[in-house]
């Protein structure tokens, strides 16, 4: 067998595991992407969370202030009642006007901050409905995902050790090449040299869809390890090809 037929060999067992492993693989970044979405989610409700008790905290704060200063306010109205001259009288009246203030202030955030919390607990729940969804849709997808990684366990492990048997008795040069490109260029690292038109040996390397010189396919035809001069993948001939092209060079 050429060296060329035994690369295509490995080639399609190649393509094979490609095949399986981008199956799982697809499932594996469509699971990640739902951790990810998940993990995203559970930060924003951690925040939401931090909000949440950082404005009851200032909300209660306030609260508070409020009803220190009602309590303070009502003192003042019974010292002012009790209020000996009319100057004391005015005094009084004026720190509860100036408390009165305060206090509203204090009411204003207190109002302000309960809504807000009830705001943000709308979009907690919100969060933790789409968690749960997500959950779900997670789940799935792990599922989804072992239930590949079975599926094609057996068979990878056939295929791997199928390309291992094939791997041995190819040239070490020719591997290395052949292995560089599967690398770079994936499934089309080798590609069918065509016929154009046999007669007047016009060839076409199958991969660039570019012409290449009758030289290339004399090379092909005396089973050599051949690239084409266009894009560099490795280029074998198919059955039919190498039918047509053993008529052309007996003549």
């Amino acid at each position: 067998m050429s060296v060329t037929n035994q690369l295509l060999s490995l080639f399609r067992v190649d393509i094979e595991i490609r095949g399986l492993q981008e199956r799982l693989e697809s499932a594996e970044r469509f699971l990640g992407e739902q951790t990810k979405k998940l993990a995203d989610l559970g930060d924003q409700s951690e925040s939401l969370q931090t909000q949440i008790r950082q404005l009851k905290a200032t909300t209660s704060n306030a609260e508070g202030e409020g009803e220190r200063l009602k309590v303070h306010i009502d003192e003042l109205r019974e010292k002012m009642n009790s209020a000996s001259t009319n100057k004391e009288y005015k005094a009084f009246l004026s720190e509860v006007n100036n408390l009165k203030e305060q206090r509203a202030t204090h009411d204003e955030l207190a109002i302000e901050g309960l809504e807000k919390i009830e705001e943000l607990n709308t979009k907690f729940a919100d969060l933790e409905a789409s968690k749960t969804d997500r959950d779900k849709v997670r789940g799935v997808a792990e599922s989804d995902r072992q239930k590949r990684a079975d599926e094609i366990a057996d068979k990878l492990a056939e295929l791997r050790a199928k390309r291992d048997t094939l791997a041995v008795d190819v040239p070490k040069a020719a591997l290395g090449i052949y292995e560089e490109l599967l690398e770079s260029r994936g499934d089309e690292a080798m590609a069918p040299m065509e016929i154009a038109d046999r007669k007047r040996h016009e060839y076409v390397c199958g991969s660039s869809m570019m012409a290449v010189p009758v030289e290339v396919a004399a090379s092909l035809m005396q089973g050599k390890l051949t690239v084409s001069p266009n894009d560099g993948c490795i280029l074998y001939l198919t059955e039919d090809a190498e039918e047509e092209l053993a008529k052309a060079f007996k003549k």
